[in-house]
């Protein structure tokens, strides 16, 4: 007998993965916000740490997993999500457990949100809502008070004294929020070493830190305790951006573009 699909229920539906696990910080806030009621089953145990995800909240909704592939198995998932960087023996033995699993690369800039964000839709079968986000991360762009920056330049400075420059989601962050990213200046790629005085020769006009007030003692902050990072954090004026916005795109990292634009006003209003 041939089937004839209903208007009102596409051929798509019929294949619309109903118990999806993601083992991914990132496909796990996309697919929190592009899934339907009922259809996400588990996050990844990073979604409910607050330092790293912005979703933390919603995040207790869903059962919990640690990228193993015996506990996934054992969930009977009819999708699994995965980074391109996800433990590549777990994705394989999965596959080849014949389930289906999609990888998702990091969004590097807006535009790779905007198509992740579709292709999230198209896994999940919900195209309409990964619209409807897309709208609303355009929406909340154009919402955002950029001032007259021209010719302001920001450094970014991570623990362990890293820098973000050309082909990174907070370089195109700074980009939208009218600043010049010293470490694309200087022709860094990607997540580099800045040397701090490299930084202090630099004197840029903000200084961009990410969890820069950390609670526990940690080798890896000493950085920002030295004298000289502390004189130019004086000098430059120092904005820190909390790392969840950034570490993965979403409509939600439109937050860090408000608060740079906030910081880089702040800064202007009181040169050095």
């Amino acid at each position: 007998m041939l089937a004839i699909a209903h208007p009102a229920f596409p051929a798509a539906a019929a294949s619309m993965p109903r118990r999806v696990v993601s083992m991914n910080l990132c496909t796990d806030q996309m697919a929190m916000l592009v899934a339907e009621p009922g259809q996400l089953h588990s996050v990844s145990f990073l979604a409910a740490d607050p330092v790293s995800s912005v979703m933390a909240p919603q995040a207790g909704r869903y059962a919990v997993n640690h990228g193993q592939a015996e506990e996934i198995f054992l969930m009977q998932p009819d999708l699994v999500l995965a980074g391109t960087y996800t433990a590549g023996a777990t994705v394989d033995l999965l596959r080849r457990l014949g389930i289906r699993v999609e990888q998702f690369a990091p969004e590097n800039s807006f535009d790779d949100i905007r198509a992740s964000l579709r292709r999230m839709g198209d896994v999940l079968g919900q195209p309409q809502r990964a619209e409807q986000l897309i709208a609303d991360l355009d929406g909340r762009l154009a919402a955002v008070k950029v001032g007259d920056h021209a010719g302001m330049t920001a450094a970014i400075y991570y623990a362990n004294n890293y820098t973000s420059g050309s082909g990174t989601l907070i370089d195109d962050v700074m980009t939208k929020a009218g600043l010049v990213n010293i470490a694309t200046k200087f022709g860094f790629a990607g997540m580099e070493r800045l040397p701090l005085e490299l930084l202090v020769l630099s004197d840029p006009d903000l200084l961009v830190t990410a969890d820069r007030n950390y609670s526990a003692p940690a080798l890896a902050q000493q950085g920002f305790e030295h004298p000289a990072f502390r004189a130019q954090a004086a000098l430059s004026g120092a904005v820190d951006i909390a790392s969840r916005y950034t570490i993965c795109g979403a409509p939600f990292t439109v937050e860090a573009v408000r608060l740079l634009s906030q910081g880089a006003d702040a800064r202007k209003a009181s040169p050095k």
